[in-house]
């Protein structure tokens, strides 16, 4: 699986890069905060969404310490679609949220 700091994250998202950033973590966890631009889609959600997502696009999954966005990614992944996880997850997250 591939896989992308935090840090990294932070600084595509300085650059106003456009990026597909799927959070996989409850709408109650979510409401403390999100990477901006970030689409809400809980891991149990994932596999009956999945026609929301676009196969010829990239998607960076986001949870809170990386372990459901792995899990995700796998999924996407072996679905194939062009996933990377973010290590740490939410937890590694020094930039802005919203």
């Amino acid at each position: 699986m591939t896989e992308i700091t935090a840090k990294e994250v932070e600084s595509l998202v300085n650059k106003g890069k456009a990026l597909n950033i799927i959070d996989v973590r409850e709408v109650d966890e979510v409401a403390d905060g999100k990477i901006p631009g970030a689409v809400n889609i809980p891991l149990g959600h994932v596999e009956s969404r999945i026609d929301e997502l676009d196969k010829s696009e990239k998607y960076i999954m986001v949870c809170r310490s990386g372990g459901r966005s792995g899990r995700a990614a796998e999924f996407l992944d072996n679905q194939g679609y062009n996933v990377i996880n973010m290590q740490g997850g939410m937890l590694s997250w020094k930039g802005e949220v919203c």
